[in-house]
């Protein structure tokens, strides 16, 4: 998937004048799970990531640390817990970042 997601950036840059200072990454439930994923495997691409109600891995928050970051996630989301966004939040600073959180304490996964 990683692989074809780097092809579909390359075309996208060939055929549109793109700003590559300026690329940035967001994506709901799965695709928070697949922006915390890309930008773990590729952390110099983007210029910042915005996941929303996303999966983690806590390892994924040190290599993106550097990353002008801003999470969202509702606290009453009964399909991705909102411990999935605190631990990588909290990997994120141990690890020297300052990321931006933002809990909706109402919302659930429809938080967007």
């Amino acid at each position: 998937m990683f692989s074809l997601l780097q092809g579909l950036l390359r075309q996208l840059k060939q055929r549109y004048s793109v700003d590559v200072d300026r690329i940035y990454l967001t994506g709901l439930s799965m695709g928070g799970q697949g922006t915390w994923y890309w930008a773990s495997q590729d952390p110099i691409r983007f210029a910042a990531i915005l996941p929303i109600c996303g999966k983690t891995e806590p390892e994924w928050g040190k290599k993106v640390a550097h990353l002008p970051t801003w999470v969202f996630h509702g606290a009453k989301d009964p399909a991705v817990s909102l411990d999935e966004s605190s631990k990588i939040i909290d990997a994120m600073k141990a690890a020297g970042g300052d990321p931006k959180f933002t809990i909706y304490p109402e919302a659930d996964h429809d938080s967007w």
